[in-house]
């Protein structure tokens, strides 16, 4: 085999060498390079209280450090959104965490959007839910207030009540006085009865006339009576 022949084979096969060699370099390069990329595997949120105030943090723990722009938005009515802030973040292997202030109420649902070079535009998965209880802020006790005296209200008093004077007695004399028995009242003969005895009897108007005749009849006896008894006494006398 001529030597020229040699050379050219030779060649060609140094020239595929080279690019095999080439090749896996690149490929390791590559592979090297995607294992130092950021990745949204590579960060975290979470809602948190600060004190009384509930706060939205993220982690990035992305080693190779490339800078991350973060945007949190807040749903609302499950529809709507609100944008509650963004930053930048350059994560490291022990983790750095920004904050986002926003007084997050339970149950409210957050998505937070990562955009990394050429490398990560996606959101964290799954959405973040904040919990169930609110932050509660650190409750002082009330000051005890001291009353202020009151100064009491006099009542006032009813006048004294005189004692009431007994009712006179009448005696029983002069209630019977002013009071007439029943019975004497019922005793007591009326108009019409008087009448009728005096019909029975014979009584009438003439009652007077009658009455004297009878006391003249009496002196005109008593004096005969009178007469008799001197008469007898002067014919004894003699």
């Amino acid at each position: 085999m001529p030597l020229s022949i040699l050379r050219r084979t030779a060649s060609r096969r140094s020239v595929r060498a080279l690019g095999v060699a080439t090749a896996t370099v690149a490929l390791a390069v590559g592979a090297a390079g995607n294992a130092f990329a950021c990745n949204i595997g590579e960060f975290s949120a979470a809602a948190i209280c600060d004190g009384s105030k509930g706060v939205i943090t993220v982690t990035d723990v992305d080693p190779s450090g490339v800078p991350a722009t973060v945007t949190v938005y807040r749903q609302v009515d499950g529809a709507a959104e609100v944008n509650v802030g963004e930053q930048e973040v350059k994560g490291s292997r022990e983790g750095v965490t920004i904050t986002f202030a926003d007084d997050w109420k339970p149950n409210t649902t957050y998505r937070i959007h990562v955009k990394a070079a050429q490398s990560v535009d996606e959101d964290i998965k799954p959405n973040l839910v904040t919990p169930g209880t609110a932050c509660a802020g650190e409750e002082t006790p009330p000051e005890e207030e001291t009353p202020e005296p009151t100064t009491p209200t006099p009542t006032p008093t009813k006048p004294a009540e005189e004692p009431e004077s007994p009712a006179p007695t009448t005696p029983a004399s002069s209630e019977s006085e002013s009071t007439a028995p029943a019975g004497a009242a019922d005793n007591a003969p009326s108009p019409a009865a008087a009448d009728s005895n005096l019909a029975e009897t014979g009584a009438d108007s003439n009652t007077g006339m009658i009455a004297g005749v009878a006391a003249a009849l009496v002196v005109v006896g008593g004096g005969a009576v009178f007469f008799g008894l001197r008469r007898r006494g002067a014919n004894s006398a003699s």
